[in-house]
């Protein structure tokens, strides 16, 4: 496992990280609330993961902005927990 230290010297602002270019082998996730570094081995996170990739449209301030980023499980619970209105919650019947 890559050192978060070294990572993070790394990354900028991308919180995914690639051993290439091609982003074919994943060998590391930040999450963007908290720094923590998620376990990944052999290019596979191990690990809840809650990534977000948004595209504000018409109607908003931030239209043709796009929002990619990464929480880890303990930051999706707080984030949560914070709602006024609870979250729908539905299981899954299959899991890939």
């Amino acid at each position: 496992m890559i050192k978060t230290e070294s990572v993070k010297a790394r990354i900028g602002v991308a919180m995914r990280i690639y051993l290439d270019n091609n982003n074919t082998e994943l060998i590391s996730v930040i999450c963007n609330r908290c720094g923590k570094e998620m376990k990944v081995e052999n290019g596979i996170l191990k690990e809840g993961c809650f990534e977000v990739k948004h595209a504000f449209g018409y109607f908003s301030s931030k239209d043709g902005q796009v929002y990619h980023f990464d929480l880890c499980e303990q930051c999706f619970d707080k984030m949560l927990a914070e709602f006024r209105v609870p979250a729908e919650v539905k299981e899954a019947r299959e899991l890939l």
